[in-house]
């Protein structure tokens, strides 16, 4: 589903990275939450990076908040 995403408990702890480099998925989501272009996080930060590669941490990123069940105490409902 992610080829582009790959974990590994030997690169980065665990952490999703970028399949075949050592950037972690959160790293790139940071600096889109910056408000960095695709263009200028590949430019200045990471250049090995493609907007493929970019678009596929945010694809990862959308998965697992879609994925994830999310449960209320009751007290916190009423």
């Amino acid at each position: 589903m992610f080829e582009r995403i790959s974990v590994d408990q030997e690169i980065c702890g665990g952490k999703p990275c970028v399949k075949g480099t050592r950037i972690p998925v959160y790293m790139v989501l940071e600096l889109i939450e910056a408000e960095i272009g695709f263009d200028k996080i590949i430019a200045d930060y990471y250049p090995n990076l493609t907007k493929e590669d970019i678009k596929a941490c945010v694809e990862y990123a959308k998965m697992l908040v879609k994925e994830e069940e999310i449960h209320f105490a009751a007290e916190l409902r009423e």
